[in-house]
Formats: structure tokens, sequence, C-alpha cells
């Protein structure tokens, strides 16, 4: 960790947590025109284009729009714990990021400083723990609202986050051994070599389908489920409440990006080729800030890849997936890691070798997703019952007796 943490100037520390809150709410306004432009390539459509040039300004222009639509709210609700659930699901989504490195040191209006509002020796620790408070807003919603219909859509988003955290957790376990540090600006520099995504790229793809399972993102928006629950745990909200639960969930999706970027994809380090290019001048000031945008970017690209073509899962094949496959696989793969970390410590294991079977290990992990399950025999139909049969005295009921 740079020793200039929590040895700054007090100015300096308010204009960064301002840059990183502007930095968000613009990027989520762009994420939202990017989905519905990505979307509208995808299914041969134009998508937004009128207002701004290639219709930037739309999400802005939804915004201003949803801000001044009328604020009902409903009489079966709790008026103090209505009020607060958006509130609480939106600001631990922005707290994350007081321990995302942007970049190393760089001159902010003179002074040297990292790119990064602070840093902690369980920092991943703190993220996981601040996301994980998101899930009171959405249960606290559903229940609040007084619709048994959110209340069931509070209760699958609390089921399922816990469940899809437990497998994401497991997954950074394997980071930690690797790089023996928790703190997010260390894990990143022991990634100058060789990003994490090759040697352990199980725990790659594990984060990969948790992260979506955590954002309740398509193909696992099951607390919202349209179909089934009339839109989930925020049925009863509307113009800013409502507001509040979109900006969180963008945010979010930008902050599980950020955490797989510097967790597996070096963090805010020049891509592969371009580390090293003009002697490393890529990797100083704030061209790493312009690193970092594009690799979380790349993972915006998943969700909408995912959201544009497949369809929502059960309910039940999801909770399965989760306990039955994404945690057990997790456990065996941080045994591996220790053993094969403790080989390699004593020069028993040749690295190359390491970074080949993770590959082929995630690689089985990904084709096993598409093993189709085994369908149970289908009981015979039962015979229909003949009360005349056998010759028992059993009197035939009435309309049976009047069809005879």
């Amino acid at each position: 960790m740079s020793e200039l943490f929590g040895h700054e100037d007090w100015w300096v520390v308010i204009v960064k947590a301002v840059m990183i809150f502007v930095f968000l709410v613009v990027y989520t306004l762009f994420n939202i025109w990017f989905e519905r432009r990505l979307v509208a390539r995808m299914q041969h459509r134009i998508g937004p284009n009128e207002h701004g040039p290639f219709g930037l300004l739309q999400s802005l222009a939804d915004g201003v729009k949803l801000a001044l639509k009328e604020d009902v709210t409903v009489k079966a609700a709790d008026k103090v714990v209505y009020t607060l659930a958006p509130i609480l699901a939106t600001i631990p989504a922005f707290m994350a990021w007081a321990v995302i490195p942007f970049g190393p040191e760089a001159n902010l209006f003179g002074t040297m400083t990292p790119l990064q509002l602070t840093d902690l020796p369980v920092a991943v620790l703190f993220i996981l723990a601040i996301t994980s408070i998101g899930v009171y807003g959405i249960v606290l919603a559903g229940w609040s609202s007084g619709s048994i219909y959110a209340l069931l859509g509070g209760l699958r988003s609390s089921a399922q986050m816990i469940s899809y955290e437990v497998a994401m957790g497991l997954s950074l376990v394997a980071v930690f051994m690797y790089s023996g540090s928790m703190s997010t600006s260390e894990i990143v520099d022991a990634q100058t070599s060789m990003w994490y995504f090759l040697p352990l790229f199980p725990s790659f793809v594990i984060y990969m389908i948790s992260m979506v399972g955590e954002t309740n993102r398509a193909p696992f928006d099951l607390p919202e489920a349209e179909g089934e629950l009339v839109g989930g745990f925020h049925t009863e909200y509307s113009s800013l409440k409502f507001a509040l639960f979109f900006l969180a969930e963008y945010i979010n999706m930008v902050t599980v990006s950020a955490v797989a970027t510097t967790m597996f994809l070096g963090g805010w380090r020049a891509p592969f080729g371009l580390s090293h290019a003009w002697g490393g001048v890529l990797n100083e000031g704030w061209w790493p800030v312009l690193w970092f945008f594009l690799k979380t970017l790349g993972f915006i690209c998943v969700f909408v890849w995912l959201r544009g073509t497949l369809p929502r899962m059960r309910y039940d094949q999801f909770m399965r997936f989760g306990w039955k496959v994404l945690i057990p696989i997790s456990l065996a793969w941080i045994v591996c890691v220790g053993v094969i970390r403790k080989l390699d410590t004593e020069d028993m294991l040749d690295r190359q070798f390491f970074v080949i079977a993770a590959i082929v290990i995630g690689v089985l992990a990904l084709l096993s997703l598409f093993i189709p399950e085994k369908r149970r025999p289908e009981p015979e139909p039962e015979a229909e019952f003949d009360a005349f049969a056998g010759g028992y005295p059993v009197p035939p009921m009435p309309e049976r007796s009047a069809k005879r």
C-alpha cells in the first residue's frame, strides 16, 4: 500500500471522492445508453438516436422524466422503511468504490496522490461486506410496500444474493492465496508479470457467473421476474425512489466489473504488449484510468450480451446451480490452489504446467453448463377406478349411473 494513504490533505480526499461520485453517475448514464444501443444492434434496430448526437442524451432525458413523475406512496406501506429502502440500496454501491484503485500515483492539481480514495489490509473483505448490505434495501423495499408480490421479490433477492455471494467470495480466496494480500493496490502490484485470469482461470469463470447472479441481471433477474411477480420488489415505487433502485443496479454492475478487473485483469495496468511500450509511459500518470475504463466496459458488454441472448432460468435451477455446482467447484479449486502453491514454493512444479491445468479446468467447468440434466422417468398413469370390477357391491355415483 502507498504510504500516502491517511496522510493526504483534506481537500485532496474531498476532490477524489467527488471525482469518484461524478465518474459513477456519468458512467451509469453512459451504460444505460450503451446497453440500449448494443441490444438494438443485436436485434437489428436503431436504438436511441433523437436526444443528442447518437442519442447520447437519451439517458439524461429519461432521468429527468422519471424525476418529474408523481411520487406515489401506497397507503399500506410503512412510510419510514418505504423511504429508507432505496437509499439503503444505493449508498453501499457508492461506498464500495472507496478502495478501488483507478491508477498509480498521479499529479492532481500540483499534488502527487494515488488514484484511489484509500486502501485497507482487508480491502476486498470491505467490498464484500459493503455490497452485501445492499440486499437489505431490496428486502425492506418488498416488505414495506404492503404488497405480497413485492415481498416475494424481496425474499427471492435475499436468497439469491446470499447464495451467490458465497461462491463469489470463494472465487476470490485463490487470488488472496496467490498474491499473499487482501489489499486491492497490492493485488494489482502482484500482477505486474502475469494477470491472474490465466493461472486462476477457474476462479475467474466462477466469479463471472457469480457477479451476474449478484447483480440480479438476466438471465438471473429472478427477483424482478416481471412475468411472475408483476415487477418484483420495486412494484410499488415510482419517481425518484424507483430511480435510486435503477441507479443502484447499474452502479453495482460497474462495481463487480471493477472488482473483476482488479482481481483478475491486472487492474489499471495497460494490456499485454503495451505495458513496456514507450518506456512504460502508458502505466504512468492518467493513462491507467483509460485502461481501467476499457476493461470495465468489456465486462459491461458481457452483461448486455447475456441479457440480449439468454432466457431467464427457473428459480430452482438457478439455486441448485449455485449451491450444488459453483460452491463445490470453488472449494475443490481452493484445495488445488493450496497444493499447487505449496509445490511451487518448493520448486517442485513447473509454472507453465499450472497455467495450462488451470485453463483446462476452467474450460471443463464451462462445458459442464451444457450437460443436460437427467430427467426422471414419468410415472405411469393410474388405471381408472372401476367400482364394479371384481363384483364388489359399490353403488355407482349418480352421474355415472346416468351415463350407463
